[in-house]
């Protein structure tokens, strides 16, 4: 018996087994291929808050989680000696017609507000020109630019690598790769694994990113559509001379992100049909060419790894967590799709809470009843 269970091997389900166990709980992970092998082992590790107009729920939890990221990261490294490839470097956001512009001066007084905590702020400026030069080039920001302070990123594969030896040290966490979930009866509080071994537990956290859909899927009520599906994206790292503190540049769905040793990380497309999941293609490659032409900088630099991921993505399109609510003993954590690195340990201290008898402090939307809800609960 333990006293959580965790399916799934990514970053949500490292950081809630994490905190886990250093709230003394005993844990079991299980991770049906290798640590990292989903989406979470992609090349991108881009952590973009959203934009600071419009404020709601879903917003302020993201920027909390942001800006608490950083502290968890620095005690993260300090005790396992290893870098996740963390920096606060900003992002750029060109402004490539006149109304982008209009938008973004309203939002840099919105910031003014909401990107703030008692302690520290966040700028959000709008620029006339680059601070760096074809960094964007000028073409891409025929009205300007804007420059934010809370973007950060990091390199996703360091993160669980740095999450992995964490968990390594503590004498209550039992990690199994290459076993997956095949059944699981939660009145019995058992877990029957695809080796033939089961697991009694007290609890369980189904955290498997787009394969989590499927598990839940005997759990569920009667749902007119799906609870999740998953997403393409393809992502590429090219080999740069270029300095790793330059911001993030952001246009329209392109994400260029600097990082150490000259990388640049490219991406994503978002494929929501596909015959591939894990394969690469010419969409990768306009992918590429946009960036050369958005960043000149890039114009020479080399391709070292093309990649291919499936992200998961709930029905009512943001995170889906906590408890079930049905099955008092089963917790989710999945449908992050893009913003699951800068959210999922904030996600695991609150699911976490509500499993040791507190409060799910997350957004309405983000509930499990509410994805049901828009799924259309029978």
């Amino acid at each position: 018996m333990v006293d959580l269970l965790v399916v799934g091997g990514g970053v949500m389900g490292l950081w809630t087994a994490l905190f886990a166990v250093r709230d003394g709980f005993s844990v079991r992970l299980v991770e049906k291929r290798t640590i990292g092998a989903g989406a979470s082992g992609g090349v991108l590790g881009a952590l973009m808050p959203h934009l600071p107009d419009r404020w709601n729920a879903k917003k302020a939890f993201q920027f909390a989680a942001l800006v608490s990221l950083e502290a968890e990261i620095a005690t993260l490294e300090a005790e396992t000696g290893l870098s996740v490839g963390y920096r606060r470097s900003g992002r750029l956001i060109p402004l490539a017609k006149p109304h982008n512009r209009d938008l973004a001066l309203g939002q840099a007084q919105d910031a003014l507000t909401v990107w703030k905590t008692p302690d520290r702020s966040f700028a959000f400026d709008v620029l006339e020109a680059a601070p760096l030069a074809d960094w964007p080039g000028d073409e891409a920001m025929a009205y300007g630019l804007v420059r934010d302070g809370l973007a950060a990123r990091l390199a996703p594969r360091r993160l669980l690598d740095a999450l992995r030896s964490a968990l390594d040290r503590h004498p209550k966490v039992a990690i199994t790769e290459g076993v997956g979930l095949e059944a699981i009866e939660p009145a019995a509080g058992l877990a029957r694994l695809d080796d033939g071994s089961d697991v009694a537990f007290e609890n369980c956290v189904l955290s498997a990113g787009v394969e989590t859909f499927p598990l839940l899927a005997p759990l569920n009520p009667l749902l007119a559509r799906p609870a999740g599906s998953g997403v393409k994206g393809q992502a590429a790292l090219l080999k740069a001379t270029i300095d790793s503190a330059f911001p993030v540049i952001f246009a329209n769905g392109l994400y260029i992100v600097p990082h150490e040793d000259g990388l640049v990380a490219i991406g994503s497309t978002s494929e929501n049909s596909f015959a591939e999941p894990t394969s690469t293609d010419g969409l990768l490659d306009s992918l590429i060419d946009k960036a050369r032409t958005m960043a000149p900088l890039l114009a020479a630099a080399s391709v070292v790894e093309r990649w291919a991921g499936v992200r998961p993505r709930a029905v009512g399109r943001e995170p889906m967590v906590g408890r079930h609510p049905d099955h008092a003993n089963i917790s989710l954590m999945t449908g992050g799709f893009k913003v699951s690195f800068g959210i999922a340990h904030k996600l695991a201290c609150e699911v976490l809470n509500e499993i040791k008898g507190g409060t799910l402090g997350v957004p309405p939307s983000f509930t499990v009843e509410a994805h049901f809800v828009e799924a259309g609960r029978l």
